[in-house]
Order: C-alpha cells, then structure tokens, then sequence
C-alpha cells in the first residue's frame, strides 16, 4: 500500500489511530474480492495499531533465541560425552543444515521487509498476502533443498576433511536434519512475518513450547532411554526434527484459525509484482547467505584439514558457548528490520534511523557485556562442556577469547545488517559479507595455515571479518540510501 490509499491517522506518543473504513483502496478491486473470498477482513483491537518499542520486539527475540540457545548448549553437553569426534560430527551437521537454510532465510529477508511496510502503511491485508506467498514459495524452495541435502549428505560432509567415522555420523545427521527441513522452513517464514508485524511474543511461546519438547527427547534419542533407541550423534538431529515439526504445525494451524494479526489468506496472494518484490529483496539475501555458507566451509576446512578434529570440534563448541551473545544480537537484529521496515511504510524516514541507530547501541552494550563475562570463565565453560581433552579444551578458549571480545563489532553486524535487511537494502550486506568474510577471514586463514601458525591465529582471522563489516555496514546506514531501496509504486498489485 502506497500514499495513495487514504489513511486517517493522528499520531502522538506513538499511538495511531486508524480509520479502517478507508484502510483499502477502491482501487485494489482484484486483492479485496480474493480477500472476500478468503474470510472476512482484518480486524485489530486500537492497542495494535502502536508501534511497539525496540525492547517490545527485541526482547521477546532475545528470550526465544535464549531457549534455543541453551538447547543448544545441554545438546552440546550431551554429545560431549560421547567425545571430540561426535561434537566435530554434530559441528558439522549444523553447518550443512546452516546452509539447507539459507534459501529460507533469504525468503524470510523478502517476508520481513514487505510485512513491516505494509504494516507502517496500514495495508493489513498486504501483510497477509506477502505472508501467505512467503510461506508457499519458502516451503516449496525448502522441499527442492531437503531432497538435495538428503541424497548428497555424504559429499557435503565430505568436504570438512574429518576422520572415518566422524564423517559417517555427520553424515547420518545431516540426512536426518535434511528430512525435516520444511518443519523448518514454517516456523522460520511464519514466524518472520508475525515479528514484522510487531507481535514478536507468538512465536516466543511457539518457540519455547518447541524447546520444552526438544529437550527430553535429546536425552531420549541420544542416549537410547524411555525405550527409544540409542541413536547417538542422529539423535540430535531426531529430537530436533520432531519438535519443529510439531510447532510447525501448531503454528500453521493456529495461523488458518485466524488467531494472529497477520491472516490467513487463501486467494489473492500469488500475484507477479508480490512475488517480483519477495525475489528482488530475497536474492541478495539468498547470495549472501550462500557466501557467508560458503566462508564457513571454507574457513572450516582450513581448520579440519590442517589443525585437526580437535581444534575442528573447539570452534563449534566456542560458537555454542557463545551463542548467549549472539541471540541478543539476533532480537536486535529483528527489532531494527522491524522498526526500520514499519516507519519506511508510514514514511517516517527520521524515525526509520532512529531506530537503527538505538537498536545499534543497545546490541553494543549489550553483546559486549555478556561477551566479557563468558570470556572471563573461558576455562570453566570449556572445561564444563568438553570433559576429557585437554587439547580441545585449549583450543576452545582461545577461540572463546578472540570471538568474545569481537561481540561489540558483530553487534554491528546484527543491528545495522539487520535494520538494512528490513528497509529491503539486501545488497550491501552482500557486498560486505563477500568482501569481510570470503576475502578477509578465509583469507587471513589460509595464509596462517599456509605458514604452519598456531591454530589461535586462524581464529584470529575472524577480526579481521569483523572490523571490515563494521566499517562497512555503518558507512551504509550513515549514507540513508536505503531509504528508498522499496520503490513507493509497490502497492502489492
């Protein structure tokens, strides 16, 4: 929805109030039969009608990603037992799963800059048909993927340069992540799309709910208790699958119940400039995420074929440990996609970089902090997490200690990234994970590598990754030019 379509609106202390009598063009005859068609319009209490706070979206976020976050860690806890090679296995999976997803998440890119828009704009029904055709398009991409993913596993932990048999069960695990990569891809799009729209809080109880389920069956499945078999290094991934795939279809069927803000639509949605917009913002973001894939394997075959599946194992358990960081940068980075995205809509263009300004510093501060304190009991973490193995356990500090403190730079990354990712600026972060993670890691990596340096100084490359971005991604915001990146003649015809 455009400046076209009347909105009456009297905006102070940011509260609006919406005449939603006038809320859709005449014009759009085509969209607004379909949504007859598909049930009656939306209808939103005056409460949501407020654009919610940075802390409103981002900390629901932060919750949610935390839940996964400590999943994540007693996940690693337990395949710690079974030792280095299951952690290295399991490392790798996650990886290849990573990059499963990263057609998803240049979907999701498109889904969230659209959403937020037309939610800024007061286009509702927009923001359900965006929704709708984010979920179709995202599902059937990730359906192509998961066959892939599944009949190539082998080849694709191949290439980490790990021993016999932590490639067969990395192998087994990525199989096993590949199968339910379309629970994935639900809870991802759905869930974009609800925090775009301001309600970040769905899919916080989603998630945990999620989380609830994953947890005893991690513990079933990979130690083989409560009559369930034994499965080991696969059974991460089982318990993982099932409990997406059980959210998924809550999700999904609370979302066709009408239960959210945004809706469900069943006609009108498959139009060319909608689906036009999704790929001309999304395929920037699918590159990107291919690239940044891309630099991990290559930064993480450096490791595994010159320094070994310990120091392999060590940069997976240093990134879990600190995952508590990133989650804080990942409810910041959806907070500024979000507010960006909504004040672009109502063609607030000062409020848009405010909102990325201050989701920056609150992610600085933020990230930094907590950053301090896991580099502070380094030792203990890795110690607690490892067990047995001393090297790893070296090996793992020192990349706690070259990762944690490059937290306030990757905030940079999350918040900044972010808040251009929801104005629809999809190829400048392109640009700057190319030159920052591809050129300058990988890099930097090869040539310590190449000169037989300590493991320490391929972890080290990663500042070299970060002080570029940084640069970069603060130079482009600093620019504006993302303001207009969305043409304003998009009305979603």
């Amino acid at each position: 929805m455009t400046g076209e379509t009347p909105i009456k609106t009297n905006k102070t202390n940011n509260e609006t109030e919406v005449d939603l009598s006038s809320a859709f063009s005449p014009k759009e005859t085509e969209d607004s039969e379909a949504s007859k068609a598909s049930g009656p319009p939306v209808t939103l209490k005056s409460a949501e009608f407020e654009r919610p706070s940075i802390w409103q979206l981002a900390l629901p976020s932060i919750l949610g990603n935390l839940s996964y976050t400590i999943v994540g860690m007693v996940q690693t806890k337990f395949v710690g037992e079974l030792g280095p090679q299951a952690l290295a296995a399991v490392g790798a999976g996650q990886r290849v799963m990573f990059a499963m997803l990263a057609i998803l998440m240049a979907v999701s890119a498109g889904t969230t800059a659209l959403v937020a828009r037309a939610w800024g704009a007061g286009d509702y029904e927009e923001a359900s048909r965006v929704t709708m055709a984010s979920l179709v398009l995202g599902c059937a991409l990730s359906l192509v993927v998961a066959t892939l993913g599944f009949f190539f596993a082998g080849s694709l932990a191949g290439v980490f340069g790990l021993d016999e048999q932590t490639l067969a069960m990395a192998t087994e695990n990525i199989r096993l992540l590949a199968f339910f990569n379309v629970a994935f891809a639900g809870m991802l799009i759905l869930g974009a799309a609800l925090r775009a729209s301001g309600d970040a809080w769905t899919p916080l109880w989603i998630s945990g709910g999620v989380n609830l389920i994953n947890l005893p069956l991690l513990y079933a499945f990979i130690f083989g208790h409560w009559g369930m078999p034994q499965m080991g290094v696969a059974g991460a991934a089982a318990a993982a699958g099932i409990a997406f795939t059980i959210g998924s279809l809550v999700q999904l069927i609370l979302w066709v119940k009408q239960k959210f803000r945004v809706r469900h639509v069943v006609n009108g949605w498959w139009r060319k400039a909608r689906l036009r917009q999704l790929l001309d913002i999304g395929y920037p973001a699918a590159l990107e995420q291919g690239v940044f894939q891309l630099g991990f394997f290559i930064f993480l075959i450096v490791i595994g074929k010159n320094y070994g599946t310990e120091a392999f194992a060590a940069y997976n358990i240093g990134v879990n440990i600190l995952a508590v960081c990133m989650t804080i940068g990942f409810g910041f980075s959806i907070a500024g996609s979000t507010l960006v995205g909504q004040h672009l809509g109502a063609k607030d263009f000062e409020g848009a970089a405010r909102s990325g300004w201050r989701s920056l510093w609150l992610a600085v501060v933020s990230m930094g902090s907590v950053g301090m304190l896991v580099v502070a009991f380094a030792q203990e973490l890795a110690e607690y997490f490892i067990g047995d193995g001393a090297l790893t356990v070296t090996y793992t500090v020192q990349f706690i200690y070259v990762l944690g403190a490059m937290m306030p730079l990757l905030a940079v990354e999350f918040a900044i990234g972010g808040s251009l990712r929801g104005a629809g600026d999809t190829r400048f972060p392109l640009i700057t994970t190319v030159l920052g993670l591809l050129v300058m890691r990988c890099g930097l990596a090869a040539i310590a590598a190449y000169l037989g340096a300590p493991v320490i100084w391929v972890y080290a490359a990663l500042i070299g990754d970060y002080v570029l971005k940084s640069i970069m991604l603060i130079w482009r915001f600093r620019q504006g030019r993302w303001k207009t990146i969305v043409p304003e003649s998009y009305n979603g015809q």
